[in-house]
């Protein structure tokens, strides 16, 4: 049903005119009659009584005026509530992203959204890059970071930083005093891994491989705190990467001369899908996917 027929018959409700009630609308009379008799028909009954004292409703029109103050007041509310996400006075961002996503990119890109929007939500969800990228194609989440590469055929992929993968060792390791060691040594070394099925660990072996290196896993561990912490109880080696280990004081980085691993981290939506307001301004906060900024080691 049209609103405005609801909202001429509140004008008249209000009035008890229908000529006061052309006036605070702006319409002509009759325009105003013929909007209540459309309503009327709509309806199947008759909601005005007209009479030498003015246009008063019927029982059945003070019925449909008071559902109708309710039905006019709910869009009003929503049209506030689309304004107000409009301009980034509400709203929530739904992402999800991997463990290095969430520990060290999202926290402070959220933090600074905030101290400009700090009525926008976030809803967060720490996940492998197959499971934030399923949940971003079936509308779960609106925004993913992960890692590359990802089945793109449902979404749009927007390429975001080369991530360094190095090589850490506990202050007190052998390898930690050492300016570098080469690749075969590390065979002969205990290593604490990120858990096989993610992706960044898939990455970590294969380069590996072709360098003709077989890592010693003793530990697998999802998180990249979770993996440091236990480098530094355990004495065990670890690749992480290089954004966790800048904050890390208990742990050093230690070159490889010829093995350089790197993954790249990209956002992604879903291909077709309108982001909220907030979603599409933390999207491009972020460097993507309109506007995203250049890649960068």
């Amino acid at each position: 049903m049209d609103l405005l027929l609801l909202r001429t018959l509140l004008a008249v409700a209000d009035t008890g005119s229908i000529t006061a009630a052309a006036d605070r609308i702006g319409v002509s009379q009759p325009a105003l009659s013929r909007r209540i008799q459309l309503l009327e028909e709509h309806l199947g009954a008759e909601l005005l009584a007209r009479g030498r004292k003015g246009a008063l409703l019927t029982a059945i029109g003070r019925l449909v005026e008071t559902e109708a103050r309710v039905l006019v007041a709910r869009y009003e509310q929503m049209q506030d509530l689309v304004r107000a996400h409009q301009g980034l006075q509400g709203g929530s961002v739904r992402i999800g992203g991997g463990a290095t996503a969430v520990s060290f990119l999202l926290p402070e890109a959220i933090a600074g959204f905030r101290r400009d929007y700090p009525a926008v939500r976030f809803q967060l969800k720490e996940a492998g890059s197959a499971e934030v990228a399923r949940d971003v194609v079936d509308g779960r989440l609106e925004l993913g970071l992960v890692t590359l590469p990802i089945n793109a055929r449902e979404l749009q992929v927007e390429p975001l930083l080369t991530d360094r993968i190095v090589l850490v060792a506990p202050r007190e390791h052998p390898f930690a005093g050492r300016g570098s060691v080469a690749p075969a040594e590390l065979e002969s070394q205990a290593f604490v891994g990120f858990e096989a099925d993610t992706a960044v660990r898939q990455i970590i072996d294969a380069t590996l491989r072709e360098a003709g290196v077989e890592l010693n896993v003793v530990m697998e561990l999802r998180s990249i705190p979770a993996i440091l912490r236990m480098v530094t109880t355990t004495g065990h080696l670890a690749f992480v990467s290089r954004l966790g280990v800048e904050r890390a004081e208990e742990v050093c980085e230690v070159a490889v001369p010829g093995l350089r691993i790197e993954r790249e981290l990209a956002v992604i939506t879903r291909r077709g899908n309108v982001l909220s307001p907030a979603a599409r301004a933390f999207a491009e906060r972020l460097g993507a996917p309109r506007g995203f900024a250049p890649r960068r080691a």
